[in-house]
């Protein structure tokens, strides 16, 4: 019961057959043995094996080279209590996870596809918001930062890790969806409370302090902990948080505080969407005093300012369901081969929805170029003038902000 290994690990790489090997790290491990005996202790089973869990033994986070070379030793040292009391060794199975080669294929495509459309988007959007005289929204400036932080995960630095041995590349790609996650958690945040009808003062990040602080405090938590494990990796790769009871329970803890929050987050967000909801329904009141034209506009833009908020919710659910259960099997192989297969396809699908969910905001709420001035609006809307006063700040002018934005701030404005 609660046996220890101890083990002598070094790896060595080659980049040919004649080569010598290079040693890369060399470490001496103490591993937890946790083993069951399917049979009973009787003197017939005398011979039988004990089955015993895996253990985490080594994360590297680049292979550049050709070949590796593992050797692994036991040192036996009955004085000092080193690997007494764990039986003889039979048999050791090593069991590699790796990216597999369809996956590369898709990841790199996709990375090096969409990088160059978001920058395409993001540089016309930034460009209809400077051609206005007024000063950029906050709402316009967070999306804009999305916008970049997309494109930061988005940008394939993995085409160089084929070439050159950047071992850092796993603790880079923690920090760049890091970077990603508390943008969009705090785009949501203010995305719905821009969009509220509740006589606050908006259009100032100060006004979210309450709600984007605790994600920056999170995600700064978060980045402590990652650096815990993948930083020591970057000197020792046999290390592991998880190899230690403190460090398996602080891990764990972790993670569940983490989905706690995260949970908690999503069930405020939902609030907050049924807030706007219930008040953009109740702006749909007024449609009816105006002219077909008009009317149908507008119902045309409340639809697709619901459909995006439904979209909203939808790519929260899945955002939320992807962190944890990437989490979760981030240490340990619960589910077998099946978690890895899942994961992979899920990443690819979750990656994609990110950047079509970016472009489309860009998209929508890029400035029109459209000036609706007085004869258009009176004249070929057939609009009379108690409309036009009361739906003065629902127009897109050059200089004004989109129309659903305007559409839902009206109240809040007067």
């Amino acid at each position: 019961e609660n046996a220890e290994i101890t083990l002598d690990v070094s790896l060595a790489y080659r980049d040919d057959m004649f080569d010598d090997w290079e040693e890369i790290a060399h470490a001496i491990e103490i591993r937890k043995l946790k083993c069951t005996f399917g049979s009973p202790k009787t003197p017939d089973s005398e011979g039988r094996h004990y089955d015993c869990d895996f253990l985490p033994f080594m994360e590297i986070g680049s292979v550049a080279h050709k070949y590796y070379l593992i050797n692994i030793r036991l040192p036996v040292n009955e004085r000092k209590g080193i690997n007494v009391g764990i039986g003889e060794i039979k048999d050791i199975r090593l069991v590699g996870i790796h990216q597999n080669g369809g996956f590369t294929k898709v990841w790199f495509a996709m990375k090096t596809f969409l990088t160059p459309s978001i920058l395409i988007i993001m540089v016309w959007y930034w460009r209809r918001i400077t051609l206005m005289t007024r000063a950029p929204v906050l709402l316009e400036k967070v999306i804009f930062a999305l916008g970049i932080s997309m494109t930061f995960i988005n940008i394939p630095v993995e085409w160089f890790s084929i070439g050159f041995d950047w071992t850092w590349m796993l603790l880079f790609g923690d920090i760049r969806q890091g970077i990603f996650y508390a943008m969009l958690l705090s785009f949501w945040i203010i995305f719905c409370g821009e969009h509220m009808m509740d006589q606050n003062e908006r259009n100032r990040l100060s006004g979210y302090w309450k709600q984007v602080g605790p994600i920056a405090v999170g995600s700064f938590c978060l980045f402590i902990f990652d650096m815990c494990e993948r930083g020591v990796q970057l000197k020792n790769p046999f290390y592991s948080i998880w190899t230690t009871e403190v460090g398996t329970e602080l891990a764990m803890a972790f993670i569940i505080v983490a989905g706690i929050c995260l949970c908690l987050y999503f069930l405020f967000l939902c609030f907050m969407v049924f807030q706007v909801f219930r008040n953009i329904s109740g702006k749909q009141s007024s449609l009816p005093a105006m002219s077909k034209a008009r009317r149908l506009h507008y119902e045309g833009l409340i639809f697709r300012f619901k459909f995006l908020m439904l979209i909203t919710l939808a790519c929260a659910a899945m955002t939320v369901i992807f962190f944890i259960v990437s989490q979760v099997t981030e240490g340990h192989w619960k589910w077998g081969d099946l978690t890895i297969q899942v994961n992979s396809a899920f990443f690819t699908g979750i990656y994609g929805m990110w950047n079509l969910y970016v472009f489309a905001l860009m998209f929508l709420y890029a400035p029109s170029h459209k000036n609706y001035g007085e004869d258009q609006s009176n004249g070929d809307l057939g609009v009379n003038s108690g409309e036009e006063l009361q739906l003065t700040t629902t127009i897109t002018h050059v200089d004004g902000p989109t129309e659903v934005y305007k559409l839902a701030r009206k109240e809040a404005q007067e």
